[in-house]
């Protein structure tokens, strides 16, 4: 039995897309590949480290976990689909200005994860903060400057 290629039509990053693609191949390979949108990164593969977070439908998801015969329909957000235009996000700008990325592998999806939490609760708690990005790992800046830049996000 031969697998062919589906074409699923979807929004991503406020742009409407065609997509063809096999029914189970990796959304987060679809976006990378396809789409050149290569702000997350692959991580783990396995949906435990928050690299390869996205925004689908509003929820937060672990992209390379989902099929993209899934996405039909769907709204996408990546990190490349938050600032507007040269003005960044304000999550974005947080994470500059207290130091929360280092290498960068986990930035794109501590970002968004961030936007999630304020999006359910523009006024967190530090363990509201800690819980929210609880789905992503970080290995470089030991979380301290990026709970401070969620933090600081909420405030403004």
């Amino acid at each position: 039995m031969t697998i062919e290629k589906i074409t699923i039509d979807c929004t991503v990053n406020h742009t409407a897309h065609s997509i063809r693609a096999y029914p189970m191949a990796r959304l987060l390979d679809v976006l990378r590949e396809g789409l050149r949108l290569t702000g997350m990164k692959e991580g783990c593969g396995e949906g435990e480290c928050g690299a390869c977070s996205v925004l689908l439908n509003g929820e937060l998801v672990n992209s390379c976990l989902v099929p993209v015969a899934q996405v039909s329909g769907a709204n996408i957000t990546t990190i490349e689909g938050i600032a507007a235009g040269d003005q960044l996000h304000a999550v974005q700008q947080s994470f500059l200005t207290h130091g929360g990325a280092q290498c960068g592998i986990c930035t794109p999806g501590m970002v968004l994860a961030a936007i999630s939490l304020l999006e359910r609760n523009p006024n967190p708690t530090e363990a509201d903060v800690r819980t929210g990005l609880a789905g992503n790992l970080c290995r470089c800046t030991g979380y301290m400057k990026i709970f401070a830049a969620v933090v600081e996000a909420c405030q403004k």
